[in-house]
């Protein structure tokens, strides 16, 4: 079905711009030395359940880059970003093999929130951690200076870097993704929540897929 017309330019408001204050820094020291940094972070010891234990993966060279919500328990066990049902499913939504999606040469993955926030008691996980985002994306993105193309996955993500669209439901927003590209694409999470709506809008697979799949070939395959 084609996207309906946006009322007003989706593009205002969007952090790919104002989040770009920040140079670029070159050089993997730099770059391993931030990876430290955010690796080493416990601000928020107190409030995670499990402890503080931040994820994120990625090399200078990514050209695809994941912005999740936050890590699942699993995740926190293994040290592995999207370690889980809910990445299987998202692997198999991008078209991409196990080794692609995790080299980090080619995609780089940061969570909007670093650590594993906890179970929420109905089923799900809590939001993640409102200080991961501010503190730490704009200084890792600089040193993503590669990236052809993000992957907003789930409303936080989404929420966070285009504020604006926080009204529109996720079938609108799905609906409008021509309207944030070449920056963003915008997906629901992944998690068994997403299974209903996806028997109700078989669009995504058959239509949304396969352009997304072309997009992420021609990036990541470079």
């Amino acid at each position: 079905m084609p996207p309906p017309r946006a009322a007003a330019d989706p593009k205002a408001n969007t952090r790919v711009i104002t989040d770009r204050a920040a140079p670029i820094i070159a050089g993997d020291d730099s770059f391993d030395h931030l990876l430290a940094e955010i690796r080493g972070c416990n601000r928020c010891a107190a409030d995670l359940p499990l402890g503080p234990r931040p994820i994120v993966r990625g090399r200078p060279s990514a050209r695809l880059l994941i912005i999740s919500q936050a890590p699942g328990r699993q995740a926190h066990t293994t040290g592995l970003s999207l370690d889980d049902r809910s990445g299987d499913r998202l692997r198999g939504w991008l078209g991409l093999d196990h080794e692609t999606f995790y080299d980090e040469n080619r995609v780089a993955i940061m969570p909007v929130g670093f650590c594993y926030p906890g179970h929420d008691g109905t089923g799900g996980d809590r939001p993640p951690r409102r200080e991961c985002a501010p503190r730490w994306h704009t200084r890792m993105r600089c040193h993503l200076p590669a990236v052809e193309l993000t992957l907003l996955v789930g409303r936080h993500a989404i929420s966070y870097y285009l504020p604006a669209q926080r009204r529109l439901s996720m079938t609108q927003m799905v609906q409008r993704r021509h309207d944030f590209l070449p920056q963003f694409c915008v997906l629901p999470h992944p998690s068994w929540h997403v299974t209903r709506w996806l028997r109700d809008n078989p669009w995504f697979e058959s239509e949304v897929l396969p352009e997304l799949r072309t997009r992420i070939v021609a990036a990541v395959s470079r």
